[in-house]
């Protein structure tokens, strides 16, 4: 018998959430075989069996969230031996009482050095101290009780999907029929995707008909119960006399949402923020980009105005390769880098993420707009791997997308610099001499004034707006 331990997946992670299971009791595993999706503060990760055998135990529910080098999970690898007992450092087992108990996490169950604690992902590590919140103990007679309970049920905790990927991943997902693990009355059966769907909605599940094949829950389902919901007028939220709990909802901060809290905070009150604007003619930018949709070499790539403002950003840091560096505390020293890993805030289910292209300064224009491509589409499905969220440099984040016109970014730590990208709208313009319709947007340019000082920032940003004013002056710098 062996157990596996939550491993430390990347960047000194301290904890992470069960997701979902892809194995069960009995199920013969190779090695490297995939046996559970974990959540943990940067992304969603699937983990691979370390041993080959068949599962003799699952030791933690879907949905609980565990420190890292936690058993997890049980292999019969058919050499007879007891599981080995936990290792002097090791993290408590699920269900102990004490939950403040020193953690060091561990890759693969070993110690991480340095002792870092984990922070949002393309931040990079901090010399703080971790603390972790109280794990919620289940219920039961005894532990053998409580195991029992777990393999009999799985509770489902659906991946964030986008509204595509819902449509797939419904047609693919087996329906399930959950129980608590206390409590052993039958819920509504559903597909992980109809289940976040009617999350979403704020649809209690277990109070529709199911219409589908053996009595599940279909999106259907959930749309016409919300649709009726919204169509009568909305009653107050029933509450006791005196009791305001009823009137509210709590939800745990905790993965992505935690870690960018605490992130912005440090950074908000660490670096010294200046932020400066300007108001860009972009109309031949928009023509460019209408050029390229029907170019056909590019037929099979997304064309967007964020792929050329990523464009001019990046001629604009070769121009200025000062605003590109790091400010060192701990060594009283400024870092300059001499490579561009540019990131791309992302709004996803899970909250923000910031993924980075790598080496972004050496790509052409296409393999860049290929490279944004994919790494929107795996932020958006919550499948970017912790290394694609460290390293970044400088940052872009677009809310136009939203319709707003432009904002004052704050600092991913670590970085000197974050451009926000604004709706581009038809607007007056003065076009010599004369007033004319123009495609028009705002820049607004946030940099840490430890490192950068007006003029710098200046230059940067206006040299930005003169290559999104007129894309041809890329070929003369």
């Amino acid at each position: 018998m062996k157990q596996f331990k939550l491993p430390d997946v990347g960047e000194g992670l301290t904890e992470a959430e069960i997701v979902s299971w892809k194995v069960k009791v009995g199920d013969t595993v190779e090695i490297n075989d995939i046996v559970v999706e974990i959540e943990t503060a940067k992304s969603l990760v699937e983990l691979p069996s370390p041993f080959a055998g068949v599962v003799s135990e699952v030791l933690v529910a879907e949905g609980t969230t565990v420190d890292v080098g936690t058993p997890i999970i049980t292999v019969d690898t058919g050499e007879g031996a007891a599981p080995a007992a936990p290792e002097a450092g090791a993290v408590e087992q699920i269900g102990t009482p004490d939950a403040e108990a020193a953690v060091e996490p561990g890759l693969i169950g070993g110690p991480a050095p340095g002792g870092r604690t984990s922070v949002l992902v393309g931040y990079g590590p901090r010399s703080t101290s971790a603390k972790r919140r109280p794990r919620k103990q289940q219920p039961g007679p005894s532990a053998s009780a409580a195991r029992q309970a777990v393999q009999t049920s799985m509770m489902t905790s659906p991946v964030p999907l986008t509204e595509p990927a819902l449509e797939e991943a419904e047609h693919a997902a087996p329906s399930t029929t959950v129980a608590g693990p206390s409590a052993g009355a039958a819920r509504a059966r559903a597909k992980p995707p109809v289940r976040r769907l009617a999350k979403d909605l704020g649809v209690d599940i277990s109070t529709l008909a199911a219409t589908g094949p053996d009595g599940t829950v279909t999106r259907d389902d959930v749309r016409s119960a919300a649709s009726s919901d919204s169509a009568d007028p909305a009653p107050l939220p029933r509450s006791r006399a005196g009791d305001p709990r009823e009137r509210e909802t709590r939800v745990p901060v905790k993965g992505v949402r935690k870690m960018t809290a605490q992130a912005m905070v440090a950074s908000a009150f660490t670096a010294p923020h200046v932020t400066e604007w300007v108001t860009v003619d972009v109309t031949r930018t928009m023509e460019l980009v209408d050029r390229l949709k029907t170019d056909r070499e590019w037929r099979e790539v997304k064309v967007s105005p964020l792929l050329l403002v990523a464009k001019a950003l990046i001629l604009a840091v070769q121009r200025n390769p000062q605003v590109n560096a790091t400010w060192d505390e701990a060594n009283q020293e400024i870092v300059y880098k001499s490579y561009v890993n540019l990131g791309i805030a992302a709004a996803t289910p899970r909250g923000l993420v910031v993924p980075n292209i790598k080496d972004a300064d050496r790509m052409s224009l296409l393999d860049l707009a290929q490279a944004m491509a994919a790494l929107t589409t795996t932020a958006r499905e919550g499948r970017t791997q912790p290394g694609e969220m460290s390293g970044g440099t400088i940052t872009i984040t677009n809310v136009g997308v939203f319709g707003i016109d432009s904002g004052t970014p704050i600092l991913n730590p670590g970085e000197s610099a974050i451009l926000c990208f604004g709706a581009v709208r038809d607007m007056p313009w003065v076009l010599d001499g004369e007033i004319a319709v123009r495609k028009v947007t705002q820049l607004a340019l946030s940099f840490d004034h430890r490192l950068i000082d007006g003029e710098l920032g200046s230059r940067f940003l206006a040299d930005i707006a003169r290559v999104l004013e007129d894309p041809a002056t890329a070929l003369v710098w």
